[in-house]
């Protein structure tokens, strides 16, 4: 070959390296070059990467240092990772954000390691303090709320009653939510308030529990009961309150690296509010709100879109069957095992929804093509649900609805197939596994069926896809102990419940990510880091698929990114 051969030869390589390495137009050059750490793309076909380029708030490409020199202009922004992990912003398979804003504005009544009330006397104190520090808010309000009380992590084994709290005041409505949100207690004042006395009848679907021996309520409302006086009071806050909840929820989803974010269950009122916050810029991540379908299901079809506006869209409906397990208010299929309080023989819980509604909400979001979320906890609910989709599949087709089980809690073995054969997506809660999972064995299933709580291992052994949520404020939307708990299963004993049931570290992190995305139908542009999707990013602390993962809970939340954006980062 002659010189002039082996210099032409050359200048082709070097201009199709120069081609493959990076663009040459200025295009083409990178807002941003994110470089200097882990990279986890949770994209199967290249699983890790040095570099990610993004443009516009769009990932232009994803590669090596080196290949992705070439985007790098004089007005890139290199932004240093410093030794920390990459990964795909989180997606909320199931939380509150609206509402979770309540958790963050009122007094935080949780256990440790979330709160620091361990007793009813503390739960009072922090009630004190609270109203000591937040004067003004309760003078304009005329209402102290609190959040997270639980009986089964109270010393007293029970929950607390409008006694007890008529001694933190008796003039001023006071009304505690449970960690569950399916139960609350209210003071006497609150009870005048929203109306509830001896001759007050429970809603269908909800209890007011009674002082032994009398009519006379004792403070604590289950399920619908709860939610209505609940819907009453809070009402008072007015519409600049509860734009002050959804302000504050995005801002604690952010917190946890969260760049999509869902409000589970929704009024029609509810939704005005949030666009006004939306067009005040007040979202700093996507929020997708599925309504009750039980309220107004024309608001829901003429709302229902896959376009967001201003960070928010309404996706599809949601439908709520039973309660909560750890309060014994899920509908099971047999007896709870030991539950603690006045529960006749055999008692099973209960179901907030008829057969008949359960029916006609499947069948109209079958026909309607529209997306349903069911909360269904216990056996006898996930028995009505799966009738119900069996049903309607038989007489609208199958489609691509993306119909989603929330929570499952006390899943059959044979209800996971169902799930399977009807196209279901689960959403689970391995989270009960460190906050209840104690409780769950002791109280609610037994040691034996309380391995199989939110059954992970059996929903991966047949090869299904499925989301792993915090259902804030339920829980604080800790993405780091949703990932712990799915893949240890460890409760705040140091039990491990149902060895068997743990998935590894990657499979966690599609559940929180890939996975949630498809739910949503928003798997072509979000959930992992490819070239197209959009940038969203959350920055850890560590590497969670390289450390010990008993030690996964103890990475932090460094930074979260929205579309390119900073919308968090974590004080030094």
């Amino acid at each position: 070959m002659t010189l002039s051969s082996r210099l032409l030869s050359q200048f082709i390589a070097w201009s199709l390296l120069s081609l493959l390495a990076g663009p040459v137009s200025a295009q083409e050059v990178a807002d941003t070059l994110y470089l200097g750490g882990t990279i986890i793309t949770v994209n199967d076909a290249a699983p890790r990467a040095e570099a990610v380029a993004v443009k516009n708030g769009l990932i232009l490409a994803v590669g090596t240092a080196s290949e992705l020199s070439g985007y790098r202009g004089s007005d890139t922004t290199v932004f240093d990772l410093k030794g920390q992990t990459l990964l795909p912003g989180f997606v909320d398979s199931h939380g509150h954000v609206i509402m979770g804003g309540l958790q963050a504005l009122s007094a935080n009544l949780l256990a440790p390691p979330d709160g620091a009330v361990t007793d009813i006397p503390s739960l009072q104190e922090t009630l004190r303090t609270w109203i000591s520090n937040n004067r003004g808010a309760v003078e304009k309000s005329k209402l102290i709320v609190g959040f997270g009380y639980d009986e089964s992590q109270l010393a007293e084994k029970r929950a607390p009653t409008r006694t007890d709290l008529d001694s933190v005041s008796d003039d001023i409505p006071i009304y505690i939510v449970h960690q569950s949100g399916h139960f609350g207690v209210a003071n006497s004042a609150a009870l005048e308030a929203a109306g509830i006395s001896a001759r007050s009848e429970a809603p269908p679907g909800g209890h007011i529990r009674r002082v032994e021996g009398s009519r006379e309520p004792n403070g604590v409302l289950e399920e619908n009961a709860h939610f209505l006086v609940l819907g009453t009071l809070i009402s008072t806050i007015g519409e600049e309150g509860f734009k002050a909840f959804a302000r504050a929820g995005s801002q604690l989803w952010a917190r946890f690296g969260y760049t999509t974010a869902q409000e589970g269950r929704a009024t029609p009122s509810l939704l005005p509010i949030a666009q006004a916050v939306a067009e005040e810029g007040g979202l700093l991540n996507d929020v997708v709100v599925y309504p009750d379908v039980l309220v107004d299901r024309d608001f829901i079809a003429s709302n229902v879109s896959l376009t967001y506006e201003n960070r928010l869209r309404v996706g599809g409906a949601k439908l709520t069957i039973d309660g909560s397990p750890q309060g014994f208010t899920a509908l099971r299929d047999r007896p709870y095992y030991d539950p603690v309080g006045n529960y006749e023989p055999g008692y099973a819980g209960y179901a907030s929804a008829s057969m008949e509604q359960v029916l006609d909400a499947v069948n109209w979001a079958f026909e309607s093509n529209i997306q349903l979320l069911t909360h269904a906890n216990g056996e006898g609910a996930t028995d009505m649900l799966l009738a119900a989709i069996q049903s309607a599949t038989e007489k609208f087709g199958a489609g691509d609805r993306r119909m989603v089980l929330i929570h499952g809690q006390f899943l059959r073995e044979d209800q996971v197939d169902s799930l399977k054969r009807l196209a279901v997506f689960p959403s689970l809660f391995p989270m009960h596994t460190y906050y209840w999972g104690d409780w769950h064995r002791d109280h609610t299933v037994g040691p034996e069926r309380a391995d199989n709580i939110s059954p992970t291992g059996w929903v991966r052994q047949r090869g299904m896809k499925f989301g792993s949520h915090h259902d804030a404020p339920v829980a604080f939307p800790d993405s780091m102990r949703v990932l712990d708990a799915t893949v240890t299963r460890r409760s705040r004993s140091g039990d491990i419940l149902g060895p068997a049931q743990r998935v590894d570290v990657m499979t966690g992190i599609k559940a929180m990510t890939i996975w949630p995305a498809w739910q949503h139908f928003e798997e072509d542009r979000k959930g992992s880091i490819e070239a197209g999707k959009l940038a969203d990013f959350v920055i850890l602390s560590g590497d969670p698929t390289s450390i010990d993962p008993e030690l996964i809970d103890t990475l932090k939340v460094k930074v979260t990114i929205k579309e390119d954006r900073l919308i968090y980062q974590q004080k030094e």
